[in-house]
């Protein structure tokens, strides 16, 4: 799914050591996995910026922003709604879906994995109800899958929906996003395509968008990023606050702090405390060295501790970064820690693990004490999810382990669809390098410091 990215060139940062993520399709995309008008040039964009407010008039938001909580309060009144309904009619199936997607929307509204659990076995007893074309009950099953890291098991409740209703948008959605997830861009892009075709909206267009960001073509995914925001309607704003994020963290990656920072504000003026924006925030306040401002930030992302949510080790770790930056030993250790705990907790089979986000907290410390442990979950982690960040991820353990060669073919298989990203091309020189590559290496060193369209 198209989660929550953590930050993509740790492994180049020295650090202290801890010791020394239609309404319905629309509402799916709002966490996971613009210019008005079909589409404007690139210099069109910066003529569009406004000093005045420091947005850029083509990415603000031009209906009411929801209020602090409000979101939250109607999916309430929704469960209740329906858990009302079904206490008059137990054994309906249509209304358990309805509240199996509702769940769902919570679980993405919160990043409470507990509302997954609660939608993965309201579908089940729904589909028990009614098993004949129950398609929002294997939809929700399909989504829990994905959150868990299960895309085969998405891809194949997905398909089995799309037998009966070929056009099915949120079907083929999962289809883009779980292929993305086990890096089979083309089936991911074919996908995405036909959804562009027959409902060209926030959703459908951003996630092809994110398609064209894994095959490299940055024009086109500005193009499609734009065509999205210029698409929004009142009432998406999920979706909103989502497709910024998203288009922001893509300028991130790219070195254009300015708008990677609009992008991410303005998600937050949609929806207050949105952690997907909150992190990212964080995360580009720390690359700025704005320390204060990037632990402000990730302070907001903690809700309570009797409500832990799936962006919590993702902040922790962030914070873990930001105190051993500052020389703060013992901060460190303590937000490292707290990383830790979260992330072991999720690694049993049943649940919702994280091993690539461990992985790379072990790594980061240097500590080779942590190396075949980080190895060992990437070797499981690349059997159920090899895109690009995942695979450059292993080869960060291989190379770790000394494993240069197998680090290689690794990075290789990682930018084989054209993907741009500086860390990776960083770590593709490296490994040329220590194996004797230089030439090899020179071209990747130049395609990290080339510049990218902005």
């Amino acid at each position: 799914m198209i989660d929550s990215p953590p930050p993509d060139t740790a492994s180049a940062v020295t650090l202290p050591t801890p010791q020394n993520s239609r309404k319905s399709f629309l509402l799916l995309l709002s966490i996971a996995i613009s210019v008005i008008g079909i589409s404007v040039t690139l210099p069109s964009v910066w003529r569009l910026y406004n000093e005045n407010n420091g947005v850029n008039s083509a990415y603000r938001y031009r209906f009411e922003k929801v209020s602090s909580g409000s979101v939250t309060q109607t999916l309430n009144r929704e469960i209740k709604f329906y858990q009302e309904r079904i206490s008059y009619h137990p054994n309906d199936g249509l209304d358990r879906a309805a509240l199996a997607k509702v769940y769902l929307k919570m679980a993405r509204a919160t990043g409470d994995v507990n509302w997954y659990l609660l939608a993965e076995q309201t579908a089940k007893v729904s589909l028990t109800n009614l098993p004949f074309h129950n398609h929002s009950a294997i939809l929700a099953l399909a989504r829990v899958a994905e959150a868990k890291h299960d895309f085969t098991n998405s891809i194949s409740l997905a398909e089995k929906v799309l037998k009966e209703k070929p056009n099915n948008e949120d079907a083929l959605s999962l289809l883009v996003t779980s292929n993305l997830a086990i890096g089979k861009v083309d089936l991911a892009a074919k996908a995405a395509e036909q959804l562009v075709k027959q409902i060209p909206t926030i959703g459908s267009l951003s996630l092809r968008a994110l398609v064209n960001q894994a095959q490299g073509k940055d024009e086109a995914t500005i193009e499609d990023f734009q065509q999205a925001l210029g698409t929004e309607e009142p009432g998406e704003s999920g979706s909103s606050a989502w497709v910024r994020t998203m288009f922001g963290r893509f300028y991130f990656k790219r070195g254009n702090y300015q708008l990677a920072a609009q992008l991410y504000r303005e998600s937050l003026q949609i929806s207050p405390r949105y952690p997907q924006a909150l992190v990212n925030l964080a995360e580009l306040e720390t690359r700025l060295g704005h320390y204060r401002e990037a632990e402000k930030y990730y302070s907001q992302v903690f809700v309570s501790p009797a409500y832990p949510n799936i962006f919590d080790h993702i902040a922790f770790h962030g914070l873990y970064r930001v105190k051993a930056l500052q020389g703060d030993t013992a901060g460190a250790k303590e937000a490292w820690q707290k990383a830790e705990v979260l992330l072991r907790q999720h690694l049993d089979v049943n649940s919702f693990g994280h091993r690539r986000e461990l992985a790379r907290l072990l790594l980061e410390t240097g500590e080779s004490k942590y190396t075949a442990e980080a190895l060992s979950l990437m070797e499981a982690e690349v059997k159920v999810r090899r895109d690009a960040e995942t695979l450059d991820t292993f080869a960060w353990a291989l190379t770790s382990a000394n494993r240069w060669a197998e680090a290689q073919q690794v990075m290789t298989e990682a930018l084989r669809w054209g993907i741009r990203d500086t860390g990776m091309f960083y770590r593709a020189g490296n490994i040329a390098v220590k194996l004797g590559n230089q030439q090899q290496a020179e071209a990747y060193f130049q395609l990290a410091h080339s510049p990218l369209p902005l």
